[in-house]
């Protein structure tokens, strides 16, 4: 796989997804213009897990990133399986197992362009959606804005961020028609 950047030193998440913490002073929900989008999908998994590719065409894909981006953005999203997973799990964060989602954000200012890598490992998406009791749709949808929050700085570490994290995952999936995933 190659990425265009290598991740920042600097990241700094003890959790399933990596970012780079930028301030935010623009809300994506009170946007008014859709933001641009320049995304590259990649679906190497795509052998072992045809049903997720055809479940997710870019135009949808897309869809979902636009809702959650309150800026122009260049996003490439790797869906990834298993093994894959796990070495960029343990490379990058230090720990030896497959994730749901990582983020990767390269964006130095606010002022930049929301610039980032998302990575979705299929199997892991896809165990998480049963456990759940959710659509694997709804699933990707969360974990697509969850991801695209983070490659712009929004974080979950401290209880009043991830309230305020969660709310606006919860009023864009409401708007793509999607439950509240927190339920």
């Amino acid at each position: 796989m190659r990425m265009r950047r290598k991740p920042p030193a600097r990241l700094i998440r003890a959790d399933p997804h990596d970012y780079l913490r930028l301030d935010r002073h623009r809300n994506p929900i009170s946007m008014s213009r859709t933001p641009k989008l320049t995304l590259n999908l990649q679906f190497p998994a795509a052998k072992a897990w045809p049903e997720h590719k055809a479940l997710l065409p870019r135009a949808t894909v897309a869809g979902w990133i636009k809702a959650a981006l309150f800026a122009d953005g260049e996003l490439t999203v790797r869906f990834v399986d298993a093994e894959e997973g796990r070495t960029l799990n343990r490379t990058y964060r230090g720990k030896d197992y497959s994730t749901n989602v990582l983020t990767f954000a390269y964006a130095e200012t606010e002022d930049d362009p929301v610039t980032g890598d998302l990575i979705l490992c299929c199997p892991v998406v896809e165990k998480e959606a049963a456990e759940q009791g959710k659509p694997l749709l709804a699933h990707y949808a969360h974990l697509l804005v969850h991801g695209t929050l983070h490659a712009q700085g929004y974080d979950h570490e401290v209880e009043e961020e991830a309230e305020e994290m969660e709310a606006i995952e919860t009023e864009i999936l409401g708007k793509l028609g999607f439950p509240d995933p927190y339920l």
